[in-house]
């Protein structure tokens, strides 16, 4: 056949490059074990896996040749493919790898049904008795000398390496490189290394402290709730290997997050909590002037931890019961560890997050935050994931009860996470992953997990019987030894500790509580805190703050944030914005509000300040208005002028976030929560899609100061305002933040023009404290003819809590004064002009909480005769700040003056869907506050 007529029939055959990537996934099927791949589609792959079955992975150069040979003919199905030996052993040693995780012996209990798989047994392959003595060459199994690699020997080797105490899944990652690295970690010591008996006797150590703890606490508060470890005893010893074997890295810090089984263990056995102290939380009322506080169970802590390495800070977060929640605050806070030690490829400060084996797959926030691990705003390369798998949700042990997957960890599989499941009551086991997983992620920078199969000895709490729900479990686990008993019996059995030994360590352990310093040898006292944090405390809402910047330094640093590269064509929109923006700053116009929002953050980096900006579409801004990120119309390169000042700037850095509310918010409270310089802001694409995020508003932003003495200066945009588009596109829920504030936890504020945004950005971080912000962010308004400030303003001008009549009215021929915020200020400005009304004066409260009594009072006092007061706002009157600020306005106001509402009746959507329906209501709610 010609060279041309080859060709010819090479591009039209099912084996051209035009069908590469159908025969890759074909090939990704062939390798799952796939049933939908044809026996002559599994021959050819058979043949190819044999030929790539050495430990080095194959050029891809050699497989295009290879289906290159066959397209032309010179291969065939007549070599007898599927009764070559090595194949079928090539075979089976992929079942194993595959599927042996499925008849692993993970269960201490002994209660999982394991249905044997037919590929895992010898015969499936027609193997005789006389294959099993054969040795075995050229396979790629890592575990045997190449002198002993008999059948025999390889399916001993491969069921205690894959079918032990740990079941591997990593066959459904697509990297050869990691499944490789895995399969040599994994086979080279068949799944059980040796340890030193040092190392055995500190594990037994470690159990004996994790059980020792639990039973003083059941002995001296019985019935008292402490969500024990009893059953999963394993977490202490795994998480001290971790601790240990990271020292050894040259890591610095570990943040860890969890729920509540097991915390107080932890913050005894790991983090050097003193017991006498967690003894008096059982016992102690509470103290005044400590805030409201929070139960034993949420309680975070710090300490250092000495290794052989050197010391690692250790964190373990506070959190409330919404069970996964904390992961990404813990993500975010090892984030902004990360970003102040410029730890560029993420190899100081380690993330372990601990889950229950029902909330990891039942809650959603956990597959936001595996979404969001190798994102660009918030990678922190790999969190280690560990699972308390107690096989039983509070008292649902029924799989199909609470998931509808195999295992409670499929979820992770969204991110191709190698999953490691390990028998709890195999502590040398335990260690083996703990240190396997950390190198892992060490070395890939990407996520891992564990999954410790173990039991819950007790109920949901101590208080809870749970044998009224699973009695069957419940017999096992009265007769079951702790995990403790059997690996000291274990010991003793090898002639490795005496029985003598074992008791000693009891008794030492349990004198150490009464004695009630740490119990943690390796507890160290906190040497240096990388953040300084009184800079921040005992501050009150006025304390001073410079608020003034000179003009010409502002006018220069507007034009350098109006420069960028001569080779970048901008969009002929952007374009425009960017002209406008110099006309700006040259005097020839006024000052927008995306050109003041820019400045703010110009004063700030210019300074030193950090910036760091989060949300969906938080680059270009969602009403086309911020354009911080210049897209080239020419290729796909990016161009950020606010990173790009001077040499010596602050930080600036924007993130289109991954599309999450919940994770994203929590990420940001992390950040903000660990990093207090700078400025954290988050800006949800409209106001109420932060409902999505709910539980972080409720049990982070608003209440983390009372609870847990955590402050926290993170800013929230919500963009608020009625324009008509809808129940879901108007109300950014301002009642709901006004219904959380108390105690001066947070402010809420509604600015209406750009000078007074760039006063607030500025005033958040120039002022030191550290409380968060919520804004109600304007839409309309970022392009309002009447919203607009001159460069004056900003330059000299200050946040102004209360603004206060700005038309030239006579004070003494005022009628009437209406309260409002935000937009509706200049549809009544708008229409009051429109009637020639010179009795009505109008008030914007821009800070609606905490409420400037003094401010209000000062501004009103021309208007002492006046007896009708208005409180105008465009939401309903069961939403919006009516319910939640009138009792501020009436404080106010003269006595027996009267104050009146002017808006829409209350309604259970926050907007209607029509736009003639909301022009009609919009007309009414302005006629009513204008007319006397």
């Amino acid at each position: 056949m010609h060279n041309g007529v080859m060709e010819t029939w090479l591009k039209s055959s099912h084996l051209s490059a035009s069908n590469a990537t159908y025969l890759e996934e074909l090939y990704e099927l062939y390798l799952d074990g796939s049933k939908f791949v044809t026996e002559e589609w599994r021959f050819i792959f058979d043949d190819l896996l044999l030929k790539c079955s050495g430990e080095i992975e194959e050029s891809h150069s050699y497989i295009r040749n290879y289906f290159r040979e066959l397209a032309k003919g010179k291969k065939t199905y007549s070599d007898n493919i599927i009764n070559n030996q090595k194949l079928k052993v090539s075979r089976f040693i992929n079942a194993y790898r595959l599927e042996g995780h499925q008849f692993a012996n993970l269960d201490p209990l002994g209660l999982w049904k394991r249905n044997m798989i037919s590929e895992l047994d010898p015969s499936f392959y027609q193997f005789s008795k006389s294959d099993l003595q054969k040795k075995i060459n050229n396979v790629g199994f890592f575990s045997i000398n190449q002198d002993k690699r008999t059948l025999r020997n390889i399916h001993k080797a491969l069921k205690q390496t894959y079918c032990g105490s740990i079941g591997t899944e990593y066959m459904h990652i697509t990297s050869t490189t990691q499944k490789q690295w895995i399969q040599h970690r994994l086979e080279s010591v068949s799944g059980k290394p040796a340890f030193k008996k040092e190392e055995k006797i500190s594990l037994l150590e470690e159990l004996t402290a994790a059980e020792g703890l639990e039973r003083y606490l059941g002995t001296k508060f019985p019935g008292s709730k402490r969500f024990s470890l009893e059953g999963a005893d394993s977490l202490i010893p795994m998480i001290k290997r971790i601790i240990h074997h990271a020292g050894s890295q040259g890591m610095r810090e570990i943040v860890i997050g969890m729920a509540h089984r097991g915390r107080l263990n932890m913050l005894v056995n790991v983090l050097g909590k003193q017991p006498k102290d967690l003894f008096n939380e059982f016992s102690i009322q509470h103290s005044e002037g400590c805030g409201t506080g929070d139960v034993k169970y949420h309680q975070g802590f710090s300490a250092d931890f000495h290794t052989a390495s050197g010391n690692i800070h250790l964190t373990l977060v506070f959190n409330p019961s919404h069970l996964e929640i904390v992961n990404p605050v813990v993500i975010g806070s090892v984030r902004a560890r990360q970003d102040r030690l410029n730890d560029k490829d993420r190899s100081f400060v380690l993330p372990i997050t601990i889950h229950g084996d029902s909330a990891i797959t039942g809650q959603g926030v956990v597959q936001e935050t595996f979404n969001m691990s190798q994102a660009n705003g918030f990678c922190v390369g790999g969190t280690i994931r560990i699972v308390i798998n107690n096989q039983i949700g509070f008292t649902t042990s029924n799989p199909t009860d609470s998931r509808s997957t195999m295992y409670c960890t499929d979820i992770a599989k969204v991110v191709q996470a190698p999953i490691f499941h390990v028998n709890s009551d195999d502590p040398e086991a335990v260690a083996f992953v703990a240190h396997l997983a950390l190198d892992y992620r060490n070395t890939f920078k990407r996520d891992v997990v564990i999954d410790l199969v173990c039991y819950r000895r007790r109920g949901h709490n101590e208080a809870d019987e749970p044998s009224a729900t699973q009695p069957l479990m419940y017999k096992t686990i009265k007769k079951h030894p702790t995990t403790r008993k059997l690996y000291a019996e274990l010991l003793i059995k090898r002639n490795e500790l005496s029985i003598k030994t074992v008791n000693q360590l009891v008794n030492q352990y349990r004198n150490a509580l009464d004695h009630g310093d740490v119990v943690v040898k390796e507890w160290r006292p906190i040497s240096s805190h990388p953040v300084d944090w009184s800079l921040y405390f005992g501050h009150d809402w006025n304390i001073n703050w410079k608020a003034k910047i000179d003009i010409n330094h502002l006018i220069n640093l507007g034009r350098k944030i109006c420069q960028y590269p001569a080779t970048y064509v901008l969009q002929s929109r952007v374009n425009k914005i960017y002209k406008d923006r110099l006309a700006m700053i040259n005097g020839q116009k006024q000052i927008d509000w995306g050109m003041a929002e820019s400045l703010a953050y110009a004063t700030l980096v210019d300074s030193g300040k950090r910036v760091r900006i989060s949300g969906q579409d938080s680059g270009r801004g969602t009403f086309f208005h911020r354009h911080s990120i210049l897209h080239n119309q020419l290729d796909t390169s990016i161009y950020v002028p606010l990173a790009n000042i001077h040499n010596k700037q602050g930080k600036f850095q924007i993130f289109n976030s991954v599309l999450s509310e919940e994770a994203v918010l929590a990420f940001e409270y992390g950040y903000a929560s660990s990093e207090p310089s700078g400025l954290t802001l988050w800006e949800a694409q409209f106001g109420d899609f932060a409902n999505g995020a709910q539980v972080v508003i409720d049990q982070f932003i608003s209440s983390g100061e009372q609870k847990w003495a955590r402050l926290c200066g993170l800013t929230m945009f919500l963009p608020h305002g009625y324009e008509g588009q809808g129940p879901e596109h108007s109300s950014a829920r301002l009642e709901r933040y006004l219904q959380l504030c108390a105690e001066q936890n947070m402010q809420v504020v509604i600015p209406s023009t750009p000078a007074q945004v760039y006063h607030m950005i500025r005033r958040q971080v120039l002022r030191p404290m550290r409380r968060p912000l919520i804004v109600m962010s304007p839409k309309s308004l970022l392009r309002h003819s009447l919203c607009t400030s001159s460069l004056k303003e900003l330059s000299e001008g200050t946040f102004q809590a209360i603004i206060g009549e700005t038309d030239s009215l006579k004070s003494d021929e005022v009628e009437r004064v209406i309260f409002c915020s935000g937009k509706v200020y200049f549809d009544l400005l708008e229409q009051r002009r429109k009637n020639k009304q010179f009795n009505v004066a109008i008030i914007r409260i821009e800070q609606l909480y905490p409420f400037p009594l003094e401010e209000l009072e000062f501004t009103i006092a021309k208007y002492k005769h006046v007896i009708d007061y208005v409180w105008c706002q465009e939401e309903p009157k069961n939403q919006g700040a009516w319910y939640s600020s009138k009792h501020n306005f009436r404080a106010v106001i003269p006595v027996g003056s009267g104050l009146k509402y002017a808006g829409r009746p209350a309604s259970a959507s926050p907007a209607v869907a029509y736009m003639s329906l909301h022009l009609k209501q919009q007309k009414e709610l302005i006629e009513n506050a204008l007319k006397l």
